[in-house]
Parts: structure tokens; C-alpha cells; sequence
């Protein structure tokens, strides 16, 4: 048995197919000045030829997979124009005079410590990307030949020491029932794929390829991360129960899709999409989401020599409206510092960064960044409902001169003609303690909130989740939050104004009730949560929620919250709750 992470659920049992494709490793050597024009070359040349693999991927595969999932390659072409790693690599190649190889490798390693650096899970897959063109470029400048999945005949499971997304998008599911890597985790690119795909997939396994024989018969478990390598009788006839068991799960889910986010007793809930990149929209409306609830725009910063363009991020805001309509797309404007950033955004270096120029603090230092942002926006809600979500607010004078700069750059639209909806709703999340204690002032000076628990919670128990030392204090249930969240509703009530929620705690069906006792209105999450939260949803009854919460609100730790939720949802869904089924 081995264990990694389970990124995308389902069993998957078959003979394993190993994909004998180790990482290339370039060898620098110096060369003469008369070399030098002609490693360039070799150089373009290798760019050159990844850019057409690339694109003969997109040709064959585009009439078989959704158009989100092709954004990918977009990706991956665009990194191959990224000027950092070309005019670097040249740079390289020119003044310390070695070959195209040792020169890119140099550049590829440049990127990697950035990346490694970046607390945010998801930020810092994306040097994976890099990563998997990189070495593309390296094997085309290598001589060696580019590996396809096509080229498997027979069903089978694929183990390899990692996939790239271009691997990845060319899966045809009646042959690879699932795939296990070495390297990975769960925000990559591939894993995001191998969930849009409904393809179980284990990742993280460190050194599955070395342990893995090819024919061997698996049993992979993209729930729990478990691999399981000849499995006896007993256990195959288990796992193959518990594989019927989740298809017909997930068949029931689906069935959930077009039904409305409604209580038995009437009250509604608006299930949104939290959404990291463009081909995560597919997902949130195949679950069933109505509308997205939070859209991270800092994908768009990332390995850039430069900020994107205002053409750039209009262009990309447009299409993801587009395809929501007729449902609202909350956009988040940059959150970048504290752990999340950028390479070529010159952040100052803080002793700690958490408590320091990140989110909104540091748009408003770099004006013209939120300016371009903002435009980018207000001419994409021509083409849909879309809302303005500014991140990490402390403070009123923050709100309004965010406001204010909207107003500026509504004036000057409308002076050159160019359309947009002068109605477009301003929120803020809510994820800091200050944010919270003046939330009826806050509620006076915005269209609507939205609670980052994720940040709340740590600013509020003054905890790093991300340390292991003390994660276990990490509690959503602890009575301060509660206490938080309750006075954060009550603001959006008074001043009739929409009270959403972002953060995890929305995806985790345990605090329903909670959620509803304490009056939120729009749920925003992962798009696998959301058909399970339906689910659960349209069973509860919204009178049942007031008297849980009175009793809730009474507890006096953590534990004793968690332990009441626990016994009430099992009392109210046993089918549900303690068959784990959520």
C-alpha cells in the first residue's frame, strides 16, 4: 500500500501502465564565442518546435474536450512568448558564453526558487507550468522524443513521475481509468484536469514509478490518496463495492444540477463557483453553481516580465462573463503579498508579511496596477452581470477610495463612449478582526459582503494554519468566530445589503445549519461541493436552524460546537452523516 494525495475522487482498478519519462536534466558546458549565434538558434529553434507540439495537442484534442480545458495549453503557449525566460536564457547564452541547455536550465532554476518560496498552495503549483514547458523545451533542444498518452492501447492505470497538463488533456477515458505520479499536488494544473475529467488520480507518491512493476494489477483511491499494489481477492471485491458505491453517489449528485438551493421549508441559498483559473467555470456548471462567487485574479501576475495588459485582462474577465450569463461573476482585484506573490512585482521585504502590504493596502500603493484592473472590469460588465470585490479591508477610507477611483474611471469610460454597467455592484471581503468590529459602518459604504473565513480565522485566533506547530487551534467553530459571524450578518441585514461567504467553512455541509441560523445568503465554494451541499440543503428546514444556533451560540469551545453539529445533522440525516456520504 502506498499513500500520496488523492486530488480527484473515485476507485479506479486495472494492470498499471508505467511511463518511463524522467525529468530531463540539461548538462552546462562552456562554449566558444563563435558558438554563441548558433545556440541562440538551436535555442529559438527549440521554442520554435514546443510551440507546434503544442498546438498540434490543441488541433487533436479540441473536438474532444471542453474549450475551458484548452486554456491550459494557452497557458503553456504563452509562457513559451514569456520574455523573462527567453531574453534571460539568451542573455545567459550571450555574456557567460555556455550551451542552450545549461542556459535554460539556469533560467528554469530561477523560477523554481521563486515559486518554492510561496506559501500558497495554489500560487505555487503554478511553477509547474513552467516546469512542464520547460522541460519540453529542454527535450526538443536534447533530441528526444515527446511522450503521448495516445499511444496507449489498452485500459490500464498510468503511473508516471508527473503528468503535464498537455499530458493530461489528451487522456481518453475508455482507456486510462486513473493515473498515479510521483510529483504533484492538489492545486495543479493536472489535478484541477483529472477533476474536470472525473478521472481518479493520485499524486505525490514520491516514488511509485520505482516501486511499480508495469502489468501490475492496482487499485487507486483518489479519495483518500491510497494506492494498493496486488491486491488480495478480499480486498478487491471491497474496493470494487466501494467503486459502485461512489459512481452511483455521483450519479445521484448530478441529479441535484438543475434543482434550485432551497430548504424543505423555502429558504434559499445562492450556491456559487470559487474559481481559480478559466476552465474551473466548466466544473461550476456542471455542479450546478449560479454564477461565480469568487474569481482570483492573480494567475494573471504570475511569471510575467510585466503586469498584464488592460486589452489582456479584459479580453479574459469578457469571456469568463460571457459564459456565466445570465448568472454574476465576482471578481476579487489583485491579492497579492503576504504569502501570495508575484516574481516581477517588487514587494518590500517584510518581517511579517502577513500583517503587512498585501490586498487591498498594496493596490492602492501601486494605483496605476488597480487602475488598469479596474477598467478591465467595468468593460467586461458590458457583456454580463459582473460584481468588484476588493480584498483585505480594515478600514472605511479604504473603501472609499477604492469607490472613489471606480467613479474616476466610470467618468472617463463614459466620456469615450466605451460601455459598461453603471450599476456594477462594489463588495469587500470581510477577513480582518478590524473589518468585523465596524462592520455596520462598512455595510453603509458597500452593495454587498463576502467572509474569507480561510484569513478570518487566522487573524482572528491569531494562528497560522500552515504551521504545524499550532494548525490543530485553527477552529471554525471556535465561539469567536461564531461571535463574528454572527455580528458581520447582522450588519448586512440592517443596512439590506447581501451577506456571502468564500472561504472553506462554506463547502463543508456540517455548518449548514449554522450558516443559515445566522442569515448568510450566498454560498460561494470549490465546484465538486456544491451538488453535496446541495444536497443536504434541500432537506433541512430553515426553523430548525434558529434554535440549533441558540443552543450553538451557548458553547463555549470549539469542540463542543463541533460535537452539538455532529449529533444534530446525524439526528436530522442519518443517511447522510453517518454514512460519510457528503
Amino acid at each position: 500500500m502506498l499513500i500520496g494525495i488523492g486530488v480527484s475522487p473515485g476507485v479506479s482498478i486495472g494492470e498499471a501502465y508505467l511511463m518511463r519519462r524522467a525529468k530531463m536534466a540539461a548538462i552546462e558546458r562552456s562554449i566558444e564565442g563563435r558558438d554563441v549565434a548558433g545556440e541562440v538558434q538551436a535555442f529559438r529553434d527549440a521554442l520554435e518546435q514546443s510551440r507546434g507540439q503544442l498546438h498540434e495537442v490543441k488541433r487533436k484534442v479540441q473536438s474532444q474536450v471542453s474549450s475551458d480545458h484548452l486554456y491550459i495549453l494557452d497557458a503553456h503557449l504563452m509562457i513559451l512568448d514569456d520574455p523573462m525566460l527567453i531574453d534571460e536564457t539568451i542573455t545567459t547564452i550571450q555574456k557567460e558564453q555556455v550551451n542552450a541547455e545549461g542556459a535554460l536550465q539556469r533560467s528554469l532554476q530561477k523560477f523554481r526558487r521563486v515559486f518554492d518560496e510561496i506559501e500558497d498552495e495554489y500560487l505555487r503549483e503554478r511553477g509547474s507550468d513552467i516546469e512542464a514547458v520547460g522541460d519540453r523545451i529542454l527535450r526538443n533542444l536534447m533530441g528526444e522524443s515527446q511522450f503521448s498518452l495516445t499511444g496507449i492501447m489498452r485500459q490500464a492505470v498510468v503511473v508516471a513521475h508527473d503528468l503535464s497538463p498537455a499530458d493530461t488533456v489528451q487522456i481518453d477515458k475508455r482507456k486510462i481509468l486513473g493515473f498515479v505520479t510521483d510529483l504533484g499536488g492538489r492545486t495543479s494544473h493536472t489535478a484541477i484536469l483529472a477533476r474536470s475529467l472525473g478521472i481518479p488520480a493520485v499524486v505525490g507518491l514520491e516514488n511509485a514509478t520505482s516501486l511499480v512493476p508495469g502489468s501490475t494489477p492496482m487499485i487507486i483511491d483518489g479519495s483518500s490518496g491510497t494506492v494498493i499494489l496486488n491486491p488480495s481477492t478480499e480486498t478487491f471485491r471491497e474496493y470494487l463495492k466501494k467503486k459502485q458505491a461512489f459512481e452511483y453517489f455521483e450519479q445521484e449528485l448530478l441529479s441535484y444540477r438543475d434543482l434550485p438551493a432551497v430548504t424543505e421549508d423555502g429558504y434559499r441559498l445562492t450556491l456559487k463557483g470559487n474559481v481559480e483559473l478559466p476552465e474551473e467555470v466548466a466544473a461550476t456548471m456542471n455542479h450546478g453553481g449560479e454564477g461565480i462567487g469568487l474569481f482570483r485574479t492573480e494567475f494573471l501576475f504570475l511569471g510575467q516580465e510585466s503586469p498584464p495588459s488592460e486589452e489582456e485582462q479584459f479580453l479574459l474577465y469578457r469571456d469568463l462573463v460571457k459564459k456565466m450569463a445570465p448568472h454574476s461573476v465576482t471578481i476579487r482585484t489583485l491579492d497579492i503579498g503576504g504569502d501570495k506573490y508575484a516574481p516581477d512585482i517588487n514587494l518590500v521585504d517584510e518581517a511579517n508579511p502577513a500583517l503587512g502590504l498585501r490586498g487591498v493596502r498594496f493596490s492602492l500603493t501601486e494605483r496605476r496596477m488597480l487602475e488598469t484592473q479596474l477598467r478591465a472590469i467595468l468593460r467586461a460588465s458590458a457583456f454580463g452581470p459582473v460584481r468588484i470585490m476588493f480584498p483585505m479591508i480594515s478600514g472605511v477610507a479604504e473603501v472609499r477610495a477604492c469607490r472613489a477611483m471606480i467613479r474616476q474611471i466610470m467618468e472617463t469610460l463614459e466620456q469615450k463612449g466605451i460601455p459598461f454597467d453603471p450599476a456594477t455592484e462594489v463588495g469587500i471581503m470581510i477577513e480582518t478582526p478590524s473589518a468585523v468590529l465596524i462592520a455596520d459602518f462598512l455595510a453603509q459604504e458597500v452593495d454587498f459582503f463576502s467572509v474569507g473565513t480561510n484569513d478570518l480565522i487566522q487573524y482572528c485566533l491569531a494562528v497560522d494554519r500552515g504551521n504545524e506547530h499550532v494548525a490543530y487551534l485553527y477552529e471554525p467553530l471556535h465561539p469567536a468566530i461564531l461571535r463574528a459571524l454572527a455580528s458581520i450578518c447582522k450588519a448586512g441585514r440592517e443596512a439590506e445589503i447581501e451577506v456571502a461567504m468564500c472561504g472553506e467553512m462554506s463547502s463543508d455541509p456540517l455548518y449548514l445549519l449554522i450558516l443559515i441560523g445566522l442569515g448568510f445568503t450566498e454560498l460561494s465554494m470549490n465546484a465538486p461541493c456544491i451538488s453535496r451541499v446541495k444536497r443536504v440543503l434541500r432537506r433541512l428546514r430553515q426553523a430548525d436552524a434558529g434554535p440549533f444556533l441558540e443552543k450553538a451560540m451557548q458553547m463555549r469551545t470549539a469542540a463542543e460546537v463541533a460535537s452539538l453539529a455532529d449529533r444534530e445533522m446525524t439526528a436530522l440525516l442519518p443517511d447522510i452523516f453517518e454514512e460519510a456520504l457528503i
